[in-house]
């Protein structure tokens, strides 16, 4: 009998203005701050804060861990298989 599997995790992707955010990380505390941060959302896409807006675009999304001192802006695909990083902050 195959072994229980934990739930499905969302796929991360970066905008490009994230993807050029985290290319300028180089502390390794802020790395590993970034990741903790990363697997929370993915794990659970709806743990941030919804932010105000209008449903012509997708809706953002923003998550605080005050102790590890990190915010992303995010948002979630229809599916919420993928989760889109648009901003970071560490």
């Amino acid at each position: 009998m195959p072994a229980p599997h934990g739930p499905r995790r969302a796929r991360i992707a970066f905008s490009d203005s994230a993807a050029k955010q985290l290319d300028a990380i180089t502390s390794e505390a802020e790395l590993h701050a970034l990741d903790r941060a990363l697997v929370v959302i993915s794990v659970d896409p709806e743990a941030g804060e919804l932010l105000p807006g209008d449903s012509t675009g997708p809706r953002l999304r923003q998550y605080v861990d005050d102790f590890e001192r990190v915010r992303l802006l995010y948002w979630m695909t229809a599916l919420q298989t993928v989760v889109v990083v648009a901003f970071i902050e560490v």
